[in-house]
């Protein structure tokens, strides 16, 4: 048998071990591995025991291990539950927890015997990392079924009803408990509480209250953690009336529990329930007052609270939390302030921000580079200059930071504003502060000046690059600077930098340095010449890309040349298989701005049978164009294909670009009054009149 296994088998690796296994050869000379295991009896089971388990742990070879089993298993070899339980652990410390339960499960239908109560307990344990509950029930029942004594722990049943509940799958986490209690388990405070969080969680509050009542009947007292957990189901479903009640006894609770854990992780809850279903009020009245006196520290809540608040959006709520905290004494975590800064950045609250961060110097803060990047371009987006400066000074200031960095972040914010002089500036205050410019400092600078019409300054700065003044600029500077001598109208120089420039410096132009000529060309409405540098690009043999595409096609769309745009599309695009969306809606706006409704529609059509799914913008546009027409009709139609053609999510959702359409384009859409279903019927009135 084993010589057939040699003969099938296709892994090279499998081929040598197999081969070493039958024959006794070393097919690896240098490994002293190869050499163990020669000359020893297949019934030295403490040997084989220990090598299968060094393969799993040691070295991490779990296939081998796997292979050595079978082929000992073969030349009359038992393995027991060491060797199970060697192989189990490895196969789930690889993340391969399918192949772990089906190992299992036939290992129980051939060798259960061997396996004691507390081995099938561990591997169950191990099984449970997996989150897969309906795998491990199904180890559980084929235990059961072969070693009817077998009961699985409580922690195990813990586990197992809580993955289910975690799932949603109330119905099985009760069947589940059910059967602990029929086995004879006792049912402890964990586990009622893990059912009431279940119920809570699809909505059955009464089914969550029939479980607390069962739990005092069987004297099991409920927790705070149990009073946080049925607070949850409370809050959600927005009951008022029961909400005082349960609070109460939850803060009873905390003040007379011992185990300061169980607080801790009912407080948490808690607070996360409350941001989560938007009642933040009682989050800042909690931190006012706080009702649960010393039964949870003080630190840990305000650091709870201010997370959760952050993690709902509410970073001005969580900056509030801040201010209690510093009234009462207390300092919030470092990381729990930064994490305010940042948000409050991004949100559009970049002035409370800054002021956030000037009082964080006072006891030792200082934004991450992340924070900084978010913060100082939101204060160059306000126009606010001099906030900006005050804190690139205060970054500089900080030992062993990367200052080139520093100075990167601040030249990008600035290119939002309409101040170039600005960013030559920052680069005379680099070189005074000694802090030498990188190319991404110099390439920063120069898209600044060409996105401000300031292309002879950045021309300035590309020729002290190459006379050796300043680093040496790579592809992106020169791409940079094509672009910009195009959007002025300067074809000539933009050529000499492509042709004569880049090479004298050892530099090829990639495809994206061809994409801004070929963009800049067709602004221009230079399509011939674009088409020119398109086909020496295909000659050279460069692979161009959907953007390529697109800007093609737009060109010649613009420059109302229809006709040879679709024969770009059939000879070149599809066949090229490089094509997107973008490229799509290119055609699809040049047939409907030249009064080829029709063709686009049939366009569009021709894609979805040719197995593409156009994304909703590619609809919109023929729907835009068939209601300006006042083709009703087809616009429905359309409407009804983009939900057919792999669309629904979109279709369903109220981000369809509808609010992009004319006026008139929602009155017609308005009048249509045939429906096939009350599902549209729903989304148009949701979208057109709502």
């Amino acid at each position: 048998m084993i010589k057939v296994a040699v003969k099938r088998s296709k892994d090279p690796i499998i081929l040598k071990r197999l081969h070493a296994l039958l024959y006794g050869t070393n097919t690896n000379p240098s490994s002293q591995q190869q050499h163990e295991g020669e000359g020893e009896s297949i019934h030295n089971k403490t040997y084989w025991t220990k090598r299968i388990h060094s393969l799993c742990t040691q070295h991490g070879k779990v296939d081998e291990a796997l292979l050595l089993l079978d082929n000992l298993r073969l030349h009359g070899y038992s393995p027991d539950s060491l060797n199970l339980s060697s192989i189990i652990h490895a196969l789930c410390s690889s993340y391969r927890f399918t192949d772990a339960h089906n190992r299992l499960i036939q290992f129980i239908n051939t060798h259960h015997s061997v396996l004691d109560e507390r081995t099938c307990n561990v591997l169950i344990a191990r099984l449970l990392d997996a989150k897969t509950p309906q795998q491990t029930l199904i180890v559980i029942r084929s235990l059961i079924a072969a070693k009817p004594a077998f009961v699985p722990s409580l922690i195990n049943y813990n586990r197992l009803i809580n993955q289910f509940c975690s799932s949603n799958q109330s119905d099985e986490a009760r069947k589940l408990f059910d059967d602990m209690k029929i086995r004879g388990h006792s049912p402890n405070s964990i586990s009622y509480t893990t059912m009431i969080n279940g119920f809570c969680r699809v909505g059955e509050l009464d089914n969550a209250y029939k479980v607390l009542d069962e739990m005092s009947n069987n004297g099991v007292l409920p927790n705070s953690l149990t009073y946080s957990v049925l607070l949850r189901g409370v809050l959600r479903k927005r009951n008022a009336e029961e909400y005082p009640e349960l609070m109460n006894q939850l803060w009873r609770k905390m003040i007379n529990e011992k185990d300061m854990s169980v607080n801790n992780a009912a407080f948490a809850n808690l607070i996360d329930s409350l941001c989560r279903e938007g009642f933040f009020h009682e989050v800042y009245m909690i931190a006012e007052e706080m009702p649960q006196g010393k039964s949870v520290n003080e630190e840990f809540a305000f650091g709870q609270m201010i997370d959760s608040l952050c993690r709902a959006g509410q970073n001005h709520g969580a900056s509030r939390i801040v201010y209690i905290m510093r009234r009462k004494g207390f300092l919030p975590s470092l990381v729990s302030y930064n994490c305010i800064v940042h948000g409050l950045s991004k949100d559009g609250g970049c002035m409370r921000a800054y002021q956030l961060y000037k009082e964080g110097t006072e006891f030792g803060y200082h934004p991450s580079q992340a924070t900084y990047k978010v913060l100082v371009e939101a204060l160059c987006q306000e126009s606010d200059i001099c906030k900006a400066k005050d804190l690139l000074e205060y970054m500089l200031s900080i030992e062993a930071i990367d200052r080139t960095r520093i100075y990167n972040i601040f030249l990008r914010a600035l290119c939002n504003l309409d101040n170039p002089s600005e960013l030559l500036n920052v680069l005379v205050s680099m070189l005074q502060n000694q802090c030498q410019p990188d190319v991404v400092t110099l390439n920063t600078i120069v898209k600044g000046l060409c996105k401000n019409k300031r292309v002879d300054e950045a021309l300035k700065v590309l020729n002290d690059m190459l006379a050796g003044n300043l680093c040496a600029p790579d592809v992106v500077t020169f791409t940079t600077v094509i672009s910009g001598l195009l959007n002025d109208g300067r074809t000539e120089e933009a050529f000499h930098l492509l042709r004569v420039k880049m090479p004298e410096n050892g530099l090829k132009p990639g495809i994206v340095t061809y994409n801004a000529l070929l963009r800049g060309l067709c602004k221009l409405q230079k399509v011939n010449e674009a088409m020119d540098i398109f086909c020496d690009v295909l000659k050279d043999g460069k692979v161009f890309n959907s953007t390529t595409c697109t800007i093609m096609i737009e060109g010649l769309c613009r420059s109302n040349r229809i006709d040879e745009a679709k024969k770009f599309w059939d000879d070149v695009v599809w066949p090229s298989k490089i094509h997107d969306d973008f490229v799509y809606a290119e055609i699809l706006k040049g047939l409907c701005g030249s009064g080829r409704f029709n063709e686009a529609c049939d366009f569009l059509y021709e894609l979805v049978d040719c197995g593409v799914s156009p994304n909703i913008v590619n609809y919109n546009i023929l729907i835009d164009k068939a209601c300006k027409l006042g083709l009703k009709a087809q616009a429905y139609q359309i409407l009804g294909e983009m939900g057919k053609n792999g669309n629904q999510s979109q279709f369903d959702s109220p981000s369809l670009h509808l609010s992009a359409l004319s006026y008139n384009t929602k009155q017609q859409f308005r009048k249509i009054q045939i429906y096939e279903s009350t599902k549209m019927n729903y989304f148009l009135s949701r979208q057109l009149h709502g």
